[in-house]
């Protein structure tokens, strides 16, 4: 028997996966956006982009941008009572108004 595998990927083929509309849209303008600390972003992972990419767990999740971090961002994520930190590439990433 092959054992399981048990990657950062498995369990994720529905969060991962584009429909037929989004697969012809392009996401340069989604690599080049910037944010400052301060922005409230949304966590929406890129699947075509793997540099950068988030842990699936926190797809979806809203957070505060702490700072810079080489090309990424360091991202405060609150979790119950806990505040996880998520590096995130821009692409992966969505700034939200308010």
């Amino acid at each position: 028997m092959v054992k399981m595998s048990h990657g950062p990927r498995s369990g994720s083929r529905r969060k991962l996966t584009k429909s037929k509309e989004e697969r012809k849209k392009s996401i340069i303008g989604r690599m080049m956006q910037e944010f400052s600390p301060g922005d409230r972003v949304a966590i929406d992972i890129e699947p075509s982009v793997h540099n950068g990419m988030p842990y699936h767990r926190f797809q979806g999740y809203t957070g505060i941008v702490e700072g810079a971090q080489g090309n990424c961002y360091k991202v405060g994520v609150k979790v119950g009572s806990l505040t996880k930190y998520v590096i995130a590439s821009p692409v992966h990433l969505k700034r939200i108004k308010g």
